[in-house]
């Protein structure tokens, strides 16, 4: 049975529809994100406990001759799973940037503002708190937010909230996680190995020519990516840096306009109705090159942030909440000062940030206030950047190690349930407490 509105209908897209709408839904993945921690916590706490550990630490590898690369488990989805979230991340910040909401510059300023005073306040409270102890070295923990579960919380106000709203969190949160990401290169990487990172700077530039070329295959782009990881993988620098520098490298031009477009479907549509294209003829030559033309009329980025989106929410998220979240809640990890010093940075530090140098960017002209938006909102919402989750657990596996390690997990699950907990009632008392038939202040136009 067909549809003259569009492709045929088959059973199975009874369950590919809705799944493809659910998965465009980026609190989904907080959901997923969620149960995942729950259960890394419940079973890391349970007689199960050793057991779930040590499928963390086995060892897999691959071999090339004389060449060895083995790794931990855990190791792989950190440093190679991980490179295609930032990947992903970069990928969405450059469409925001050149094709979405923030390509004015005084736009995008609004939420890089916020986001360098939550990166740099909760820094500085966590610096003054833990001076001369030797956790001190955890500063980079406090400094980024989850974008799922942030998104996740907003999704529980409903349409309530503006979406301009949702449109700052979540900008901001790709600027810290593009922030988080460049401090764990450059103040949580090893010994530099200049030959390792010549190569790799190398790949980025054959990335670049083969791209100038006009190569439009995404299993050579692939082969590059995973050679240039590799080469940062051994060069002192965290690997997954190759995936920020590659997604911000992805090209936002399609490759076919729409006039081009019409051309060829044109073409198509000119034959007449038969079963005439099949063998070696030219009705097939122009069939499948409108096959082509509708694949390469969306850009690079927006083509592999469709691909990528779905696997990074649902599969390598919950992989990493799983390898990363478990931590066992002892007296001797509650009794230490990371806990305390991680909450206070997260709930206290990074919202004031936020706020203070998002209104001084739009005090001094820097940036402008998104409309339908307004202070009291913003402050609300910036609550919820407390949730530091994800990139905060990934800093803290680099940061500390063995007891303060425990601790510092504990004191980031705290924080972002508190901050979680905040931020939510403070949204709900603004909603609620609003005028009657009236919505929230807009911003003159």
């Amino acid at each position: 049975m067909s549809d003259d509105r569009g492709l045929p209908h088959e059973i199975i897209h009874n369950i590919t529809n809705p799944l493809a709408r659910f998965l465009k839904i980026q609190a989904a993945a907080g959901v997923m994100l969620l149960i995942s921690t729950v259960i890394a916590v419940v079973l890391t706490n349970s007689p199960w406990s050793i057991e779930f550990l040590k499928i963390w630490e086995m060892p897999i590898g691959i071999q090339l001759g004389s060449i060895a690369l083995t790794r931990s488990l855990h190791h792989w989805i950190n440093d190679g799973l991980m490179t295609l979230f930032f990947f992903v991340v970069a990928l969405e910040m450059k469409r925001e940037l050149v094709l979405g909401e923030l390509n004015h510059i005084r736009v995008a300023a609004f939420p890089l503002a916020g986001a360098i005073g939550g990166m740099v306040f909760p820094a500085l409270v966590y610096l003054f708190m833990m001076r001369g102890q030797p956790e001190v070295h955890g500063w980079g923990t406090v400094m980024a937010t989850d974008t799922a579960f942030v998104i996740g919380c907003l999704a529980l106000l409903g349409s309530r909230i503006p979406s301009n709203l949702r449109l700052f969190l979540l900008s901001l949160a790709i600027f810290d996680d593009i922030g988080a990401i460049l401090i764990v290169a450059f103040g949580y990487g090893g010994q530099l190995n200049g030959t390792a990172l010549s190569l790799g700077l190398f790949g980025f530039c054959i990335v670049a020519a083969v791209a100038k070329m006009g190569v439009r295959s995404v299993p050579i782009y692939s082969f590059l990516g995973v050679a240039t990881w590799m080469c940062f993988e051994f060069s002192g620098l965290h690997p997954t840096l190759a995936g920020v520098v590659l997604g911000l490298m992805t090209p936002t031009m399609s490759w076919v306009d729409d006039e081009r477009l019409r051309s060829i479907f044109g073409k198509v549509l000119a034959y007449p109705p038969g079963e005439h294209w099949s063998g070696d003829t030219e009705d097939r030559h122009d069939l499948r090159q409108a096959g082509a033309a509708a694949r390469e009329t969306l850009s690079p980025v927006e083509r592999l942030e469709i691909l990528l989106h779905p696997w990074v929410g649902f599969l390598i998220m919950p992989l990493f909440a799983l390898a990363n979240a478990g931590v066992v809640f002892s007296q001797e990890a509650l009794a230490q000062s990371v806990p305390v010093a991680i909450i206070v940075s997260l709930v206290v530090g990074k919202p004031l940030g936020v706020i203070v140098m998002s209104w001084i960017a739009v005090r001094i002209g820097v940036a402008r206030l998104f409309s339908h938006l307004h202070w009291p909102l913003i402050a609300a919402g910036s609550l919820l950047t407390g949730i530091g989750f994800t990139m905060s657990l990934f800093i803290a596996e680099l940061g500390f190690s063995g007891s303060s390690l425990a601790s510092a997990k504990i004191g980031i699950l705290l924080a972002s349930i508190l901050a979680a907990t905040l931020g939510l009632g403070a949204l709900a008392w603004l909603i609620r407490n609003k005028n009657p038939g009236k919505s929230f202040p807009l911003e003159k136009k």
